[in-house]
């Protein structure tokens, strides 16, 4: 016992410091002036996702905690934001001032400031980013080493040793033939972060408080700046459209190579747009040219053909779109079911099996098991003030042209005769006619034609 009690006191004064919660704060106050748009840059969408919420979800993966700084009035980056802490940068004085106003709600261990334009950034490099902070950078930042440098800033200096930052205006020539540039990121110690962001001044020509300038307050304090490299795709930040236009081609083929790894068919890859939401089965195959909008779901087996759009709906085991169909939100096709050229289907489920092969429009409705629903076919399902429903029992055939006119119920195994306009409801196993009886007069078209040609010309 006497020996005993040294040694574990010895394994507990080797035991390693905990880890401190770590904050991502989220720079999201910007207008976006470059984007030449009314709405806020953080809201442009990639891949049917808000900039934001790209990075966002990343940072949910890799940080304890996440704080958006927003600007005034931004209530609709804010419901992206959520459920988040957010604050509001008032005065747009830079970047190193928004961060400040997230002081705050640093805590105590790392923190990291990101900005809500490089949405893209990969949850690996992040905790790189960390990583190099805990291995004794007093602050770590994103570099990259792009294609063309263009007009980034440069980081002078090396990986592991960065002496500072200058901004490409600033630059030398010789700094400017610099590869190495920064990507904005900046990650240390919560104390360490509030103390500097409180330290940095504004005399410069825009009057702005710079991010960058932690790098030099840094190392006056004697602390070691590391740079970690990442890829330029997904560093680079987005300013204007024709970038946005990148990164949406950057994130497209991404998740393109991850449906066809997960055993989704795809005849022309290149041609298919995807959401970040969009859920494949297993053998679905995809044909040149679809697009598929927020909220869809396609399960195994299921065929989408060309041209088809998709948008909020769901499309059961086996079943056929397209060509050229529209799902609408709140479609729900049913296993095997086959929904062909030119069908528009909105707010409808469609049962089992149901064939609308062409030219149809379902909105509203609920279509039972194996019924066919004829070329030319129509819901009629608003009156001009509301929306209402149609209800289509299993079995039943509903011929060529013919209009539904809601509210209104079709029993099971029911016949519609092709050209019918249907305003009563249907029994079971009845067989419904609503058109006009067709006349034939025998020789009327060519009195009508001799007619004609004896009027008087115009």
């Amino acid at each position: 016992m006497v020996l005993a009690r040294p040694l574990l006191l010895r394994v507990m004064n080797t035991a390693a410091p905990p880890v401190l919660p770590t904050t991502a704060v989220v720079l999201a106050a910007g207008f976006g002036t470059r984007m030449k748009s009314a709405l806020p840059k953080a809201l442009h969408p990639i891949a049917g996702r808000p900039m934001l919420r790209h990075l966002l979800a990343t940072c949910e993966t890799v940080f304890d905690r996440v704080v958006v700084v927003l600007g005034p009035d931004m209530d609709a980056v804010a419901k992206v934001a959520a459920p988040h802490q957010t604050v509001v940068q008032h005065e747009r004085r830079g970047t190193a001032h928004a961060a400040l106003q997230a002081v705050g709600k640093f805590g105590a261990g790392d923190v990291a400031v990101l900005y809500a334009d490089n949405p893209l950034i990969s949850a690996d490099t992040l905790r790189a980013l960390l990583a190099s902070r805990r291995a004794g950078a007093g602050l770590a930042l994103l570099a990259m080493r792009p294609a063309d440098p263009a007009r980034y800033g440069r980081v002078i200096g090396t990986e592991d040793d960065v002496r500072g930052i200058v901004e490409f205006k600033d630059a030398t020539a010789d700094e400017r033939a610099v590869g190495l540039c920064n990507a904005g990121v900046l990650c240390g110690p919560a104390a360490d972060m509030a103390r500097w962001l409180a330290a940095v001044g504004c005399a410069n020509a825009a009057g702005e408080y710079y991010l960058t300038d932690l790098v030099g307050l840094a190392r006056a304090d004697g602390r070691r700046v590391a740079a970690v490299l990442g890829a330029e795709a997904e560093l680079r930040g987005i300013n204007a459209r024709a970038e946005l236009a990148i990164a949406e081609a950057t994130v497209q083929q991404a998740l393109r190579l991850r449906a066809m790894d997960a055993g989704v068919t795809m005849t022309a890859p290149e041609t298919v747009f995807l959401c970040t939401d969009t859920v494949f089965g297993q053998d679905v195959t995809i044909g040149p040219n679809v697009v598929f909008g927020p909220g869809v779901t396609v399960e195994a087996g299921a065929e989408i053909r060309a041209f088809s759009h998709l948008e909020g709906c769901v499309v059961r085991a086996g079943a056929v779109i397209g060509p050229f169909a529209r799902l609408r939100p709140g479609a729900d096709v049913g296993e095997e079911a086959h929904v062909g050229n030119f069908v528009e289907v909105k707010a409808t489920k469609l049962g089992r099996g149901v064939k609308a092969n062409h030219l149809a429009y379902l909105g509203d409705a609920e279509v039972g098991a194996r019924t066919n629903v004829g070329a030319g076919t129509i819901t009629c399902n608003y009156d001009g003030f509301a929306k209402h429903r149609t209800v289509i029992g299993a079995d039943v055939f509903v011929g060529s042209h013919s209009i539904l006119v809601a509210p209104v119920s079709i029993g099971d195994r029911a016949i519609v005769t092709a050209g019918s306009v249907i305003t009563e409801n249907v029994p079971a196993d009845a067989m419904a006619f609503g058109r006009a009886r067709q006349e034939t007069k025998p020789g009327r078209a060519a009195a009508f034609r001799a007619a004609r040609r004896k009027a008087p010309k115009d």
